[in-house]
């Protein structure tokens, strides 16, 4: 769905702005929820935080947002330092995970309503909510109630009211969490979608990784108040920069092998380390699951245990001759011919691979 020029136009007048979070802490009695972080978002760039609870990425955007204050460190947005500016200053649209859509306003209502606190005028408020409502799709159901639309819609009404007053940074917090499957994955291109055609700078905190990696610019991985890499996602996918990173985006498995003179030898390959690995000796290779290249026929050592058939590709679990259980990915046309017992040999296919400490 392409919006109408008017649209586009009025939502992209705004120049977008670089945003930096430098060397943020944020203790609470003897936890540090964030220590020491630094991130720049460049203008216009989506950054999604992923990590486990309690890492620190709410913390985060909730100090970017001014909901929260920093132990030390600064806000800088577009040059400024925001740190000690209160939120309602700050000039940032928030899309929450619960919709906080007020139930006695209509769709459209609900997205005039920080225009009308802004003291725009009625006329100009209507134009731009119904301009809003049409770049998320809604512009039909702009006199439905909160009760009257979907989950999905809901959330969208939410991010055109974010979007309305044409704010300096959009924050996202964990805005999809609550709805099923299939509408999150809907969404989620339709969020990327007016971000790219509103160009607002914007900070995407999940859990997901997902929805990081198929939404952000770039995605950070946090870990204990602390950014452990922050990358394009077929970067931190393809490149982990530790174990952790390894571990938390996506499956891995983890292979005994050796490493020589920068290379690592494992499962009869001979694959180039990554940046992080152990510089020789015997180590734990880090694997990802569509690395792995199964071959039918004896000779190979390994067995299938089982398949999982997920739609246009297959899971399969193998079992080596050493006794190690391995998980491949396939797609759904090589995996059709897997049974349960049956004979594969087990290769690696990768341009480099991430060898840790036994």
């Amino acid at each position: 769905m392409t919006a109408p020029s008017t649209a586009r136009s009025s939502a992209t007048d705004r120049t977008s702005v670089e945003v930096r979070l430098e060397d943020l802490r944020r203790t609470y009695g003897t936890v540090h929820a964030l220590d020491g972080l630094s991130i720049t978002l460049a203008a216009g760039e989506l950054v999604a935080l992923l990590g486990p609870s309690g890492c620190g990425k709410t913390t985060a955007l909730r100090i970017l947002a001014g909901l929260d204050e920093p132990t030390s460190g600064r806000v800088v947005v577009g040059g400024r330092d925001l740190t000690a500016v209160p939120a309602n200053k700050r000039d940032m649209g928030m899309v929450f995970q619960a919709y906080s859509l007020f139930p006695h306003l209509t769709s459209r209502a609900n997205v005039e309503f920080g225009l009308k606190l802004r003291g725009v005028n009625a006329a100009k408020r209507r134009t731009r909510a119904m301009e809003m409502l049409e770049l998320v799709g809604l512009a039909v159901h702009a006199e439905r109630y909160a009760n009257q639309l979907s989950g999905g819609q809901q959330q969208r009404v939410a991010l055109a009211r974010a979007l309305a007053f044409q704010p300096s940074v959009l924050l996202l917090d964990e805005p999809l969490s609550a709805l099923d499957a299939k509408v999150r994955a809907q969404l989620r291109d339709e969020i990327r979608r007016v971000q790219l055609e509103v160009g607002t700078t914007t900070l995407f905190v999940t859990h997901d990784q997902d929805e990081a990696l198929a939404m952000a610019d770039r995605v950070g991985v946090m870990n204990a108040g602390r950014l452990e890499q922050l990358d394009a996602p077929q970067v931190l996918y393809s490149a982990p920069r530790n174990t952790f990173v390894a571990d938390f985006v996506g499956l891995m498995n983890r292979v005994p092998a050796e490493v020589v003179d920068g290379s690592v030898s494992v499962l009869g390959s001979r694959v180039p380390t990554l940046d992080g690995s152990i510089r020789t000796g015997r180590g734990l290779a880090l694997i990802r699951p569509e690395q792995l290249v199964l071959t039918r026929g004896e000779g190979g050592g390994a067995r299938v245990v089982s398949v999982s058939f997920q739609g246009p590709i297959s899971r399969a679990t193998v079992r080596t001759a050493d006794g190690t259980d391995l998980v491949a990915q396939l797609s759904g046309s090589a995996a059709a011919g897997l049974a349960e017992g049956a004979p594969v040999s087990v290769a690696v296919d990768a341009a480099g691979l991430l060898v840790t400490a036994p």
